[in-house]
């Protein structure tokens, strides 16, 4: 089972979300989140860098944003703190 994000800490970090950028010729999801919830956030790694994927399902389709792209450590550091509510 993938997991689920914490709730949204009072202090949390908003992060920056833009429409995708394909920039990263082989991209792959390294983990996700679980695909109950309406909004699915995937961990995407390629090339040395990666970003995090929001999925949103929406009456009609669905809405696909990414974040920046960071080295592999940072962007893991920024999913953990995804996961736990520190950072939206």
């Amino acid at each position: 089972m993938s997991p689920h994000l914490g709730m949204a800490q009072r202090d949390h970090v908003r992060l920056d979300w833009h429409k995708p950028h394909h920039t990263l010729e082989r991209v792959r999801p390294v983990a996700w989140t679980c695909v109950c919830r309406a909004t699915v956030y995937e961990l995407c790694e390629g090339g040395g860098r990666a970003f995090i994927r929001r999925t949103t399902q929406l009456d009609g389709g669905h809405q696909v944003d990414e974040s920046h792209r960071w080295s592999i450590a940072e962007a893991r550091a920024t999913w953990t703190a995804l996961l736990s509510g520190k950072a939206r």
